[in-house]
């Protein structure tokens, strides 16, 4: 029979003693019992300092002991009452005891709150996510885990974390690529968001913004706020969009009539399959996988525009779609990037990725109150999701992209002098 080498009679050393019996019943209410005495023992330091000794009249004590009174601090993302001592200043005043506050001020209900909500858990499920109905600390009335205060938490947090996150500063940051994609959350509410690669390929959530549709001026608004927060207009950069005019639009006018924007081939591919008859699936995706995998941009154009002229008999409305924004769709094939590259940014996966985590955030949202709920929401989520971002998988070769961003840059800005020259001639 073994012999246990742990001492059941050994009374631990205050200030847990007392918690020690708590061990019978469960560890839990060890924890709690050894904290609540432990931060006792503390404040009672901490009036010690204020006030000296008990029964003394020290010359240089700050204040005197003025009773004890009842308060709350958080556990197990609830709260739970504490009986804590009270110090009046020699001017009449609180004092306020520094290990009171500081257990106060750890934002731990929010931070429970707003994690339990980005994984899905209803506000109506908070009580039993954070407190076992049979447990040995149940919840209590007034203990904060019921639906409307958890409620109140993830909004205090959230819109403080997004105003954070919106006034960051961008110019530290290398951006070589930037993707804008918009999100539809109800019929008269979109977001419009923004994610940044820098030059290691790690990927950076920029911004967001609501509108009623996706237009101009909406993308615009998100363009100007990040040409604010540091973004440089200047700088060589590549935009990756879904084929919206109007994002295209926004950017040539504050990046410049020469701004290179490459159309997502993914989206692209995908209008064209749903205007097409099935049979004719299999032979249209096959001419389109080879344009967008060879190497020579003229090829695959040529490529493009002879599936273009097959179509023009049996669906002239493809046939013009598949030629709309032609050069905006091999923008990546005419900078010579290497294969591996191409496959990263020539769709918005990226973008694409975050949007996914944002609906699975939301799923459990039934009606969205205001564009303010739904802002809070979509940047939670998506800086939930940049917690698992990883680097670009090619990322080694984006050296390559920025000497073709900045050969572009310098031909664009020569053509510019040239013909200002021409003009003034």
């Amino acid at each position: 029979m073994k012999t246990s080498t742990m001492m059941t009679s050994a009374m631990p050393r205050a200030p847990v003693g007392k918690a020690w019996e708590e061990v019978s019943a469960s560890f839990d209410r060890f924890c709690l019992a050894a904290g609540i005495e432990t931060l006792g023992a503390m404040m009672e330091a901490d009036a010690e300092v204020a006030c000296g000794p008990r029964h003394s009249r020290s010359e240089d004590r700050r204040g005197h002991r003025w009773g004890r009174t009842a308060g709350k601090i958080g556990f197990h993302a609830g709260k739970v009452a504490i009986e804590r001592p009270r110090v009046r200043g020699l001017d009449g005043k609180e004092l306020a005891l520094a290990s009171w506050e500081q257990a106060v001020d750890e934002d731990w209900l929010g931070q429970w709150a707003m994690n339990l909500m980005l994984i899905n858990v209803s506000t109506r499920k908070f009580r039993r996510a954070v407190r076992l109905p049979e447990g040995d600390v149940p919840a209590l009335a007034g203990s904060g885990v019921s639906k409307s205060a958890a409620s109140r938490h993830f909004v205090a947090l959230s819109a403080a974390r997004m105003q954070e996150w919106m006034a960051s500063e961008l110019s530290k940051l290398d951006l070589l690529v930037v993707q804008i994609d918009g999100i539809h959350l109800t019929g008269d509410l979109v977001l419009v968001a923004a994610i940044g690669i820098d030059g290691k390929g790690v990927k950076h959530p920029l911004g967001l913004i609501e509108g009623a549709t996706e237009n101009a001026a909406v993308v615009q608004a998100l363009i100007d706020n990040l040409v604010a927060r540091g973004l440089d207009p200047a700088g060589p950069r590549l935009f990756i969009i879904d084929g919206s005019k109007a994002l295209s639009k926004a950017i040539r006018r504050s990046f410049g009539r020469e701004a290179l924007i490459q159309r997502c081939q993914i989206h692209k591919a995908r209008n064209i399959m749903e205007r097409l008859p099935k049979p004719m699936h299999a032979a249209v995706r096959r001419v389109l996988r080879q344009a967008w995998e060879l190497d020579d941009a003229n090829k695959a154009e040529k490529l493009i525009r002879n599936l273009a002229r097959r179509l023009e008999h049996d669906a002239p409305g493809v046939s013009a779609s598949i030629l709309e924004g032609l050069d905006e769709i091999l923008t990546v094939t005419r900078l010579g990037l290497p294969k591996e590259l191409r496959r990263a940014l020539a769709c918005t996966n990226i973008v694409e990725n975050v949007m996914s985590t944002v609906r699975r955030v939301c799923r459990n949202v039934k009606r969205w109150r205001s564009a303010s709920m739904a802002l809070r929401w979509t940047a939670a989520a998506m800086q939930e999701a940049a917690k698992g971002f990883r680097r670009l998988k090619a990322h080694k070769q984006l050296p390559a992209l920025r000497a073709a961003l900045e050969i572009h840059q310098m031909k664009s800005s020569t053509h510019g002098v040239l013909a200002r020259q021409a003009n003034a001639a």
